[in-house]
C-alpha cells in the first residue's frame, strides 16, 4: 500500500513538472544568444537575479528586478513593450514569465541558458 502512495506522488510530482514546463514554453520564447540581443535593445531587459548576483556581473544595460519582489514592482514593467528576462540559468526566468503573463504581460522572452552561457558585454559593480 505505502509503495503505491509513493508512486501516486512521483507521478504527480513528475505531470506537474511538465505541465509547468509545457506552460512556460507556451507563453514565453526561449531565444539563443544572438536572437535575444537582436531584440532586447528595442525592449525591457530585467535580470530576476538577487542583487548579489546582479552587483557580481549583469548584461549591459539590464534593471535588476528579483523575482522575490516581482509582484511588489511589477509597476515599473511595461505591458506595451516586450520583456527580456534572464537570471543564472533560466529556471527563475521561466517563473518570472509565468507570473507576468498572469498579470497580462503578452510579449515574453527568456534567454537560452542563462547569463552563465552569456558571453557578451557585461557590467559589474567595482
Amino acid at each position: 500500500m505505502d509503495l503505491w502512495i509513493l508512486i501516486a506522488a512521483v507521478l504527480l510530482v513528475i505531470a506537474f513538472g511538465l505541465y509547468r514546463f509545457f506552460k512556460a514554453r507556451k507563453i514565453m520564447t526561449t531565444l539563443p544568444e544572438d536572437k535575444f540581443r537582436e531584440g532586447y535593445r528595442k525592449a525591457q531587459l530585467i535580470d530576476v537575479r538577487e542583487p548579489k548576483e546582479f552587483d557580481g556581473g549583469h548584461i549591459l544595460g539590464a534593471r535588476n528586478i528579483p523575482l522575490s519582489q516581482m509582484k511588489n514592482r511589477l509597476i515599473e514593467i511595461r505591458k506595451d513593450k516586450p520583456v527580456y528576462l534572464y537570471c543564472q540559468s533560466g529556471a527563475r526566468s521561466a517563473r518570472a514569465a509565468m507570473m507576468l503573463h498572469k498579470q497580462g504581460y503578452e510579449d515574453l522572452n527568456m534567454l537560452e541558458g542563462g547569463f552563465k552561457k552569456w558571453n557578451g558585454k557585461i557590467k559589474a559593480k567595482k
